[in-house]
């Protein structure tokens, strides 16, 4: 699913360059499910945002079931980010004005969905999540855990090839923890290639693999 080949990242600074990553070279196949881990600085979080498209700035190759990112235009990643790509982050990311049900509903209408299909999986996830009882409620009137298990739920709502997880329980509680990543646990049982961030070793361990960057080089994989 993912190639990449000689990735390096920089910035400009006082006449010189400062790398954040270096001559990144690795392969993650479809139904995978990696964990990145590394000291603050190590380059992981950069890594994530590079592979979910949100970053362009870089060297070397990203190829993406077949298509050569780097080569692409802003609009052409765009698409394949819609169409492929779940994001969960620590911070949740929800739209604060908009309700449960409306922060479900985005992701499809990236997609086109037409109004009564965007209502059934709609309908299919809030179920599925066991949070039908929320869905009038804006982001504010939820827990920390109830708001991660939207962001969990809208991840996934469009049926993504791949979640990209950057710290996901950073912000939960030991149980909450665990009921996110099981649920990881499930979804990359049933084909959904998954790649965290973590400082955590027991989140790593959901992982079928682990990723250790430092001072932005792959040092084990």
């Amino acid at each position: 699913m993912i190639e990449l080949r000689n990735l390096e990242k920089s910035y400009d600074q006082g006449g010189g360059k400062v790398f954040v990553l270096r001559r990144i070279t690795l392969a993650i196949g479809e139904g995978d499910f990696v964990s990145f881990m590394g000291p603050s600085g190590a380059g992981k979080s950069t890594l994530l945002h590079i592979l979910g498209m949100h970053d362009a700035l870089f060297t070397g190759e990203f190829h993406f079931s077949g298509h050569p990112i780097h080569e692409l235009s802003r609009n052409a990643r765009l698409d394949l980010q819609r169409a492929h790509i779940g994001f969960v982050f620590q911070s949740y990311h929800l739209l604060d004005d908009l309700t449960v049900y409306e922060n479900l509903e985005v992701p499809l209408s990236y997609r086109n969905v037409k109004k009564a299909e965007r209502q059934s999986i709609v309908a299919e996830t809030l179920d599925r999540f066991q949070i039908v009882a929320k869905k009038d409620l804006y982001p504010n009137q939820l827990s920390g855990g109830q708001q991660q298990l939207v962001a969990v739920a809208r991840a996934l709502v469009a049926r993504p090839k791949l979640i990209l997880a950057d710290e996901p329980t950073g912000n939960l509680h030991s149980e909450q923890g665990r009921e996110i990543m099981e649920l990881f646990r499930r979804l990359n049982e049933t084909g959904t290639t998954i790649i965290q961030v973590t400082h955590s070793a027991e989140n790593a361990s959901y992982g079928k693999r682990i990723v250790k960057l430092r001072d932005g080089w792959i040092v084990d994989a």
